[in-house]
C-alpha cells in the first residue's frame, strides 16, 4: 500500500479531475486536507503545497506525489520522476519560467541585465544559479506571489512561471529570457521505487494515470464501408498501429475501427464520408495503455 501526496492550490483542480477520470476519485470536503482514495494500493493521501511536495517524497513521508518539474528543481529534491504529465492550472500543456523586465527597458536579452540589479523571484535556488552562469552579480528578493506587480517600483526584474505570459504583458513587462520548461510530474521516493511491491503499485498508478492523459487526445472512429471503397478508407485513415476490419453479416460491407488524434476528426470525417464509409461514428476514450 502507498502513500501519496496531491498538490492544492492551481494544479488542484487539474489533479482531481486527472484522477477522477482514471477512476481513482479522491473523496474530500472542501477543508479536508486528509482525503482518501478507495482503491487497495492506496493508503494515506494529503493535499499539501506542491512547493513542498518534493522534499516530503525525497525525505520518505511520502512513497509518490505529483507536483511541478520547477519544484523538484528548485528543491533540489533527489527523486525518480516517474511519468511526465504535462498538465497545467488551466489544463494541458507546459509552462515556463521565464525572465521579464519592464517593457521601458531597454534590454532584450538576459545578458544586458545591469550587475546589482534587484531581481524577484518564487525560485531562489534556481535564479541564483542562473544569474551565477551567467556571471551576472543581481540582488535576490524571495517573492511570495505577485512578484510581477513588484516591477519597476520595486524591483528590477522578475523570474516568474507563466503559461502564455499574457498576465505579464498585461501588467507591462516584457519576457527577455528563458530558464527551463516545466510540466507535472509523478514523483517517487527513492527507497519506496526500489521495494518490489511498492514499485509495481506505483507502476500501476502510473499506468492508470497516463493512460487518462493520452486518450485525451485521441477518439475512436468506428464506420461500415462497402468492399470497393475499403482499401481507399483504409489507406486514408491513421492509427496507432493498423485499422480493426471485420466483415459485417450477410453484406458486402466492412466495419473499420480505428483511434485517430482528435485534432483530425473535423477534417477526416468529410474525407471519410466522400470515400464511401458510412454510419461514422466518433467515440470518445477514457484511457489509452499502449
Amino acid at each position: 500500500m502507498i502513500t501519496i501526496a496531491l498538490p492544492k492550490g492551481s494544479l488542484e483542480a487539474q489533479t482531481l479531475q486527472l484522477f477522477r477520470e482514471a477512476d481513482l476519485e479522491v473523496k474530500r470536503t472542501d477543508r479536508d486536507y486528509n482525503p482518501r482514495i478507495d482503491d487497495a494500493r492506496i493508503g494515506k493521501v494529503k493535499i499539501l503545497r506542491p512547493q513542498e511536495i518534493p522534499t516530503f517524497v525525497d525525505k520518505g513521508y511520502f512513497d509518490i506525489g505529483i507536483s511541478g518539474l520547477d519544484w523538484v528543481r528548485e528543491t533540489g529534491s533527489d527523486v525518480v520522476e516517474v511519468a511526465k504529465l504535462s498538465y497545467s492550472k488551466t489544463g494541458e500543456g507546459n509552462v515556463r519560467i521565464v525572465v521579464a523586465v519592464h517593457r521601458d527597458e531597454l534590454i532584450d536579452s538576459v545578458e544586458q541585465i545591469r550587475p546589482g540589479s534587484r531581481v524577484t523571484t518564487e525560485y531562489p535556488e534556481l535564479t541564483k544559479k542562473f544569474f551565477s552562469s551567467l556571471t551576472i552579480p543581481v540582488q535576490l528578493f524571495h517573492s511570495f506571489g505577485a512578484s510581477e506587480a513588484k516591477v519597476p517600483d520595486l524591483m528590477d526584474v522578475v523570474v516568474d512561471l507563466t503559461e502564455t505570459g499574457t498576465t505579464l504583458r498585461r501588467n507591462g513587462l516584457k519576457i527577455i529570457g528563458q530558464i527551463m520548461e516545466s510540466y507535472t510530474v509523478i514523483i517517487a521516493n527513492k527507497a519506496s521505487w526500489a521495494e518490489p511491491q511498492k514499485r509495481k503499485e506505483i507502476e500501476e498508478i502510473r499506468t492508470l494515470l497516463s493512460g487518462v492523459i493520452e486518450a485525451r487526445h485521441k477518439v475512436l472512429l468506428t464506420m461500415n464501408v462497402p468492399s470497393q471503397s475499403m482499401e481507399r478508407i483504409v489507406a486514408a485513415l491513421p492509427a496507432m498501429k493498423k485499422p480493426t476490419v471485420s466483415r459485417l453479416h450477410g453484406i458486402d460491407f466492412y466495419s473499420i475501427q480505428t483511434v485517430v488524434p482528435k485534432s483530425m476528426v473535423n477534417y477526416l470525417i468529410p474525407k471519410l464520408k466522400e470515400c464511401g464509409a458510412a454510419d461514422i461514428l466518433e467515440i470518445p476514450i477514457t484511457k489509452i495503455v499502449p
